[in-house]
């Protein structure tokens, strides 16, 4: 008997994980004269995991991003971002996604953020894999084999063996783009809101004090 979780649609395929990536590979450990630098320090900015928001790489005040010493983050060159990878928590929250665009090529990623690069071609695209990640499916799949433990965490090796489901090429287009310009939405509308509540606390202070008069 085929279970949902077996079932595969015509003309679609499963494969694992590790078979689709060129690497998959954990961020450099961390070092002690590492911890509180900032960008405004000079260096490669850092992704941390609490970044990975909205399936896409959303960092704090630019000073304020922590970086890696120039002259240490020459000799870390294999582990740059680039356009089209995709960063997903292997421990804490385990299994929080994000698409590595432009804006963040060339950064350097977090010891607790594993790092999927596809090779130059292959049978899946990054926009669906980054979907499919984020889907139900996956994330129930990679919750299940998450280590009991104080911290949770998951292995690469575990990872590396989660089925993919494959649609055709066509399909996979349409999947990855209707939701990469939702996902572009929603960043949109959540900095609007930052925004907007930065806004509202200048204003509330400035309102309270007397710098402005609501009347005005």
């Amino acid at each position: 008997m085929t279970t949902a979780d077996e079932f595969t649609p015509r003309g679609w395929s499963r494969r694992p994980l590790r078979e689709l990536c060129a690497s998959i590979q954990v961020g450099p450990a961390q070092r002690a004269e590492d911890k509180d630098r900032a960008r405004a320090n000079g260096g490669v900015p850092l992704v941390l995991p609490r970044d990975l928001r909205g399936h896409r790489i959303t960092t704090e005040e630019s000073a304020a991003v922590p970086a890696i010493p120039w002259e240490r983050a020459r000799a870390l060159g294999k582990y740059e971002l680039a356009e089209g990878d995709i960063l997903l928590t292997r421990t804490g929250t385990v299994g929080r996604c994000a698409l590595v665009t432009g804006e963040h090529v060339g950064r350097l990623f977090h010891p607790n953020l594993v790092r999927l690069r596809l090779p130059g071609t292959g049978p899946v695209t990054a926009a669906y894999l980054a979907a499919f990640l984020s889907a139900a499916a996956a994330q129930d799949w990679i919750r299940s084999r998450t280590a009991r433990a104080v911290i949770p965490s998951l292995s690469i090796r575990t990872l590396g063996e989660l089925p993919v489901l494959l649609p055709p090429a066509t399909e996979q287009a349409a999947i990855g783009a209707t939701l990469a310009a939702l996902d572009d939405k929603i960043q949109a509308y959540t900095e609007l809101a930052r925004a907007t509540s930065d806004y509202r606390s200048a204003l509330a202070d400035a309102l309270t004090n007397g710098v402005l008069s609501a009347k005005e």
